[in-house]
């Protein structure tokens, strides 16, 4: 009988650090690692390059079903193209989270997010992992931090880029995207039951990755 591969489930809100914390922990176990948020922003983009609404349930479905997707040495390749950066601006983050709230889509991408347990072991991060799609992970860790902390993180990564915006409107869809991913009826944004909690909002990269570890060390050897 096969044995399931360890996975570290870790969740929480837009702009959490829950990308770098889990990419971070993934290189340090060397375990492999999926953005599960990158797949609705795969379906996102897809739809709008086939002129797809948002709220088209079964086209958008039936995208989830066909995505033709790679991920390789950090890059996202959608279709053989590079997509990494195209699937991180704006317009493709709101639109994946109204993407994200229609059941049919994210049953199609369920088996294909599971597919990605394999030894030694799997980092996964989103926003259902820990709640959906590993109930049985044995170390999950909610990730959070104030919604003004989370707004000064997006603007400095996108000023970085050279793209204008305003923190009041990055605040403002920062807090709408909480509220309907929270609020949507397919697995809605939460905490699991036996998550740890974390507040990023006071601490480094370093030290957020640092007290992930030290938790997955406890769960791989715990006390008497």
């Amino acid at each position: 009988m096969s044995v399931l591969a360890t996975v570290i489930a870790v969740d929480g809100p837009a702009a959490s650090g829950k990308g770098t914390i889990a990419a971070g922990v993934a290189r340090a176990l060397g375990f492999h690692y999926l953005d599960s948020g990158s797949l609705y922003r795969l379906v996102a983009l897809k739809a709008q390059q086939m002129g797809i609404a948002v709220d088209d349930s079964a086209q958008l479905a039936r995208i989830a079903g066909d995505l033709d997707v790679s991920f390789a040495d950090g890059s996202v390749l959608l279709d053989g193209e590079d997509v990494t950066e195209s699937i991180r601006t704006e317009a493709v983050s709101a639109a994946a989270s109204l993407v994200a709230v229609h059941e049919p889509v994210r049953t199609a991408l369920f088996a294909r997010q599971r597919d990605f347990r394999r030894p030694p072991g799997l980092v996964a991060e989103g926003r259902d992992m820990g709640t959906v799609v590993f109930p049985d992970a044995p170390v999950k860790v909610y990730l959070t931090a104030s919604p003004e902390e989370r707004a000064q993180r997006r603007y400095k990564q996108l000023i970085a880029k050279g793209i204008s915006i305003t923190m009041e409107s990055l605040l403002r869809d920062i807090r709408e995207r909480d509220a309907r991913d929270a609020g949507r009826a397919a697995a809605p944004l939460k905490p699991a039951a036996d998550a740890v909690l974390m507040d990023t909002t006071e601490l480094t990269i370093e030290e957020a990755i640092n007290r992930v570890l030290a938790l997955c060390r406890a769960a791989a050897d715990p006390k008497p």
